[in-house]
């Protein structure tokens, strides 16, 4: 069977999404598949790499960040016996975008389908179904393009006359806390809602919470599976960019110094949240848990980082399962979803 891995993208988290890649390929049985890279530009041009069929093969991180071949042809997907593996992050990838196109050409693809990706990438969607699913969400104000440009000092106040500080701004679609701020007076504001504006024409502005962040990972279609509860341990408590990938100041804690009925409530709100957005193939669920243990949920990310710190993989390997197993797990599970798809509209492909 060969296995597409398509990797880049447009999106901020192009890197991240490189060196996600770089380690899946460590982890794939290559005595049952080979594997064609497929790598997006960050100007969007999709190029096709060479097929890797033993671990000799894999290519250097630095040869995935500059690998050079032909334009890819999207009718290849169409290769009987053949899987799209998207390690894709943020627009462009990760929010419904390229999984429309997978669906559109009708083969099968690893992760969640296109409602699923598009609401789980948009936090602010993903909160009201979060809310409607009866699992507790922290306060927040949303801020337009329209309405910030038209008059900031109304939006402003109005953010300061029902959220206390500290906040947490955030771009309504992005991943991996790029151009997240978190903001402790009102002078900072301003600055941190026109950042998040730079990813987004649709801003996210919560309330903060004194909490542990803590993550579930998912893996199943209907028949939903949560790992055991994992914990962010960090000195700040802010978790940004340069923490999670570049400082390597966080660690995690696994499982989660939590009691057994938080743990169990966490996984139970975790399955809620994964149903409530359609899921299937992945996500990862962070929550905070508070001193007294009050829980809410963070967010949903349909396609969590696999770098050798993510929590992700780590969080199954905890549970049994083995990074590879995982992998293949995905796989399965995207075959079978294709096949329910087949039953149900007929064969296309």
């Amino acid at each position: 069977m060969k296995i597409f891995l398509v990797y880049g993208g447009k999106s901020a988290e192009h890197d991240i999404s490189i060196i996600s890649a770089y380690h899946i390929l460590q982890e794939i049985y290559y005595e049952y598949y080979q594997v064609l890279p497929v790598y997006i530009t960050p100007e969007g041009e999709w190029i096709k790499g060479q097929v890797i069929d033993t671990k000799e093969g894999i290519p250097t991180l630095s040869e995935l960040r500059k690998i050079k071949g032909d334009i890819f042809d999207f009718n290849e997907f169409k290769e009987e016996k053949s899987v799209v593996f998207p390690v894709l992050h943020g627009p462009n990838g990760e929010d419904g975008t390229v999984q429309g196109l997978f669906e559109t050409l009708n083969v099968p693809y690893v992760g969640a389908g296109v409602l699923a990706s598009a609401a789980g990438m948009d936090k602010i969607v993903s909160k009201v179904l979060f809310k409607d699913a009866g699992i507790p969400i922290v306060p927040y104000e949303t801020v337009t393009t329209a309405d910030w440009l038209a008059n900031s000092e109304e939006v402003a106040e109005r953010i300061m006359n029902h959220l206390p500080f500290p906040l947490y701004v955030k771009p309504a679609n992005l991943g991996s806390s790029v151009g997240i701020s978190e903001v402790n007076n009102p002078n900072e504001l301003e600055d941190a809602i026109n950042l998040a504006f730079e990813y987004d024409h649709r801003v996210l502005v919560e309330e903060g919470v004194n909490a542990t962040e803590v993550e579930v990972a998912i893996l199943g279609n209907e028949d939903v599976h949560t790992s055991v509860v994992g914990a962010l341990v960090k000195e700040a408590q802010f978790y940004d960019y340069d923490s999670k990938y570049v400082d390597n100041e966080v660690s995690l804690e696994i499982p989660a110094d939590l009691p057994k009925d938080i743990s169990t409530t966490l996984r139970e709100y975790a399955t809620k949240a994964f149903i409530a957005i359609d899921g299937s193939g992945l996500s990862r669920v962070d929550f905070f848990v508070t001193d007294d243990f009050e829980i809410y949920i963070n967010e949903i990310n349909t396609f969590p980082g696999f770098t050798p710190i993510s929590m992700y993989p780590k969080l199954w390997e905890e549970t049994g399962l083995a990074y590879g197993d995982v992998i293949e797990e995905l796989i399965q599970l995207a075959m079978s979803r294709y096949e329910g798809r087949i039953t149900r509209y007929g064969k296309q492909r």
